[in-house]
């Protein structure tokens, strides 16, 4: 199972893959240098970026993450309002402070090597840091960022086989594997899956733990989205895309007390879009925001979650917890068995899959049964299958920030219809899963996070392609 610590990550924008496992790496590759020799005996480091992480760098700002990341930086705790001033040296003197311990000559233009076209065995986002000791000794690691800030080392690709002296999913006390296995554990032991998911959490960290780090997880995502109201102005990257949240959130605190407000229906659809909207936005000019299971896909979840305060009598922070604690349950059975990288899989990945989690979560907070809510969960994944990623400009701006808008309401959509529904369904949802692992392979790869196929290619020449040296500039946040 994959903890709730693990698919819920405080993080930046734009990307999860792109951005934040880059920047992850990183600090892995600074933990692993320290290891071989003092840092003070390091002449140079070298950056090599494959396949997608290169072909969309730029416009996912791969190489500030990693010069970020070799300062010292952690996803989790860099102020993004002082990365300027974090990357001046780098930029102006061409030296980077090395953990902040040891200054080294780094020209960022010519120690970073792109290559677009060299797609390495295991996944498509690869990146190799080299370290040059003053002795002539070469040190490198190579590095996979597989989707939502998740990172594995060269070694754990090649040896994918489970540590044994490390808890394995057996020891927990309500093990699944698929989406059968879990509403059967649900049936048998008479637990939601929220329940469920918060017993095998506390097999590692006790309850309050947990339970604090969920509180934080929605504090931030509630953060995101006022700034995102409050923000306004043009994205970075050069494709001149105007901010729409807060203009729209004006609007509708405008309308809410006319007449229109109180008998239109779908009003509350508005406000989830404005949610949605106000967290991509942020995601895109590079803020704080929590991957949800990604970045690219990070605002279907806090939408949802939203229109959960704002809309449901029932709202609570204990329903809070429960809707997380739910929706990790489905996003562990999709990264498992199929793939939440928009790189791997498209991005019916990244998408698809905060869909079909929230759709699940928010089922069982307006009362669906574990059969319900794994309905839920299969309907929002049947309904993004094939999804592409094709990000203009290799920027995550159009079409994704829309996107997440278009798939929050089409979460809410399908925990509704299946709470109306006896919780079958001619699609299980493992069998979902596993059509979008088979229609990502069948993908051609200029649908999957490279900015070559789709709306991508309608790019004219006013928009910079994804290699033109146009990263975001995290000082705009």
């Amino acid at each position: 199972m994959i903890s709730v610590f693990d698919l819920f990550k405080i993080g930046i924008g734009p990307s999860s893959s792109h951005t934040v496992g880059p920047m992850v790496a990183a600090n892995l590759f600074l933990t692993s240098l320290v290891k071989q020799a003092p840092l003070t005996t390091i002449k140079s480091i070298e950056v090599e970026l494959y396949g997608s992480l290169a072909a969309t760098g730029k416009g996912h700002a791969t190489d500030t993450a990693i010069l970020l990341g070799l300062l010292g930086h952690t996803p989790s705790t860099i102020d993004t309002r002082l990365t300027e001033q974090y990357l001046a040296p780098i930029l102006s003197d061409k030296t980077l402070n090395l953990s902040g311990a040891h200054l080294i000559d780094f020209d960022s233009e010519g120690d970073i090597y792109w290559y677009d076209d060299t797609v390495l065995p295991y996944h498509p986002n690869a990146l190799t840091l080299r370290a040059v000791f003053l002795d002539g000794v070469v040190y490198q690691q190579t590095y996979y960022s597989v989707g939502g800030g998740f990172v594995i080392n060269e070694q754990d690709a090649s040896t994918p086989d489970i540590d044994h002296a490390s808890p394995t999913i057996n020891d927990l006390p309500y093990p699944f594997n698929s989406a059968a296995e879990l509403l059967e554990q649900c049936r048998q032991h008479n637990l939601s899956i929220s329940e469920l998911v918060l017993a095998n959490e506390c097999h590692y960290r006790d309850e309050s733990e947990i339970l604090s780090y969920l509180d934080a997880i929605w504090e931030v995502m509630q953060e995101c989205v006022r700034q995102g109201c409050q923000n306004g102005g043009i994205l970075p990257g050069g494709l001149e895309v105007k901010r729409r949240a807060q203009a729209l959130h004006l609007q509708l605190l405008a309308e809410k007390e006319l007449p229109i407000a109180q008998t239109d229906k779908l009003a509350a659809m508005d406000w989830v879009d404005l949610y949605a909207l106000a967290v991509n936005e942020e995601n895109a000019n590079g803020g704080k925001v929590v991957t949800a299971p990604t970045n690219g896909a990070a605002g279907i979840i806090p939408a949802v979650l939203h229109y959960y305060r704002d809309f449901l009598q029932s709202y609570g922070q204990q329903g809070v917890h429960q809707f997380l604690l739910n929706a990790t349950a489905i996003g562990s059975l999709i990264k498992q068995n199929a793939s939440i990288s928009g790189a791997e899989v498209g991005c019916q990945g990244e998408v698809g899959s905060a869909c079909a989690m929230a759709a699940s979560a928010l089922a069982e907070i307006l009362g669906g049964d574990p059969a319900k809510c794994l309905n839920a969960a299969e309907i929002g994944i049947e309904h993004n299958l094939g999804l592409t990623c094709d990000p203009i400009g290799g920027l995550v701006q159009v079409p994704c920030i829309e996107r997440n808008a278009m798939a929050a309401v089409k979460a809410i959509n399908a925990a509704r219809l299946a709470c109306r529904g006896n919780g079958q369904h001619f699609v299980s949802l493992d069998k979902a899963i596993q059509t979008m692992k088979q229609t990502g392979a069948d993908m051609s790869d200029k649908y999957k996070e490279t900015a070559r196929g789709g709306l991508a290619v309608y790019a004219d020449d006013r928009i910079p392609t994804a290699t033109s040296g146009v990263s975001v500039n995290y000082s705009q946040c």
